[in-house]
């Protein structure tokens, strides 16, 4: 129970990956602030021009405004408090703000990869069923979606959040920059039995899910487009490849972060905990918006478009 934590004096947590940082604080710093500045202007600016434009008022628009919202979500939470302590040499959080972190940083995994997952399936009820699709993903379909996605992993969050509140924590070391449940169990000193099969089991039921999703319906729409035209095709495996790539990294950063201490991970490193843990969902958050803002060829126009009206008044 959290009281029982309380008496332990277990109040506060040491960010072991903050440490590590320290030789190069003030750059890394200063990274981070830019990355976040970056990344909300850009995601603000897509955000905007679909919502301005009547004609981005599609499905396909709506799952992407839902990453971008879903990316400045996760870069405000993690950016500017990463900036902050390495700037201020704070390498502590207290318990209640390490839960909230660690509420927020799941939540962005689960949301991004079901995003993913319902942007795959709608290229392929696109491509393969283009008479029908109208009538099949409306506008409306694809917001009652994403919002059964928030629920869902707020719901799913919540209760791994309680399960924590349960625990009697005796150790304060936790080996990143931010604060994960997986993390915050390991420091049990009593069982973690209905935590680990908890997280097991929607671990394993959200990625393997996802991820079967995802490859059946890439594969279906490269398959179609091959018997359309050979230029069709060669489009479908740049627009595949790209977005396979950002899924897949984005994937293998999740899934370590979630099972690094199932399967042995102690025994790693810190730098190693780091570059996985850390640059996999910055790489995810870097790349979502320029490749779906500039890959994108109608959002991008209209975007360049706009930012030259504001220049030319």
């Amino acid at each position: 129970m959290l009281n029982a934590s309380m008496d332990l004096n277990v109040q506060v947590f040491v960010l072991v990956g903050l440490k590590e940082m320290e030789h190069l604080k003030y750059f890394y710093s200063v990274v981070a602030l830019v990355l976040c500045l970056f990344i909300i202007l850009l995601c603000t600016l897509m955000v905007c021009t679909v919502w301005a434009e009547p004609s981005f008022h599609e499905p396909m628009y709506i799952f992407i405004c839902n990453l971008m919202w879903n990316v400045m979500f996760q870069s405000s939470v993690s950016h500017p408090k990463l900036a902050i302590d390495l700037f201020s040499g704070s390498s502590t959080i207290s318990f209640s703000g390490c839960l909230a972190q660690s509420f927020c940083v799941q939540s962005f995994a689960g949301v991004e990869t079901l995003t993913f997952t319902l942007m795959a399936f709608d290229r392929y009820l696109a491509v393969g069923f283009p008479l029908r699709y109208h009538s099949l993903m409306t506008n409306g379909r694809a917001l009652q979606c994403l919002s059964v996605i928030w629920l869902v992993i707020l719901k799913v969050n919540t209760v791994s959040a309680i399960l924590v509140l349960r625990l009697t924590l005796c150790g304060n070391g936790i080996n990143n920059v931010y604060c994960e449940t997986m993390s915050l169990t390991r420091l049990s000193c009593v069982s973690t039995l209905v935590n680990d099969a908890y997280g097991t089991f929607s671990t394993l039921l959200l990625y393997g899910s996802s991820l079967t999703i995802v490859i059946f319906c890439y594969i279906q729409t490269f398959l179609i487009c091959l018997k359309i035209s050979m230029e069709a095709s060669q489009k479908a495996i740049h627009t595949l490849v790209t977005h396979m790539i950002t899924f897949l990294t984005f994937m293998v950063s999740a899934l370590f972060v979630s099972f690094r201490y199932r399967f042995n991970g102690g025994s790693l490193s810190i730098v190693t905990h780091l570059v996985i843990s850390v640059g996999g969902p910055t790489v995810s958050i870097v790349l979502n918006p320029l490749i779906y803002g500039i890959r994108t060829q109608a959002l991008k126009t209209k975007i360049i478009s706009n930012i030259k009206k504001v220049f030319q008044k």
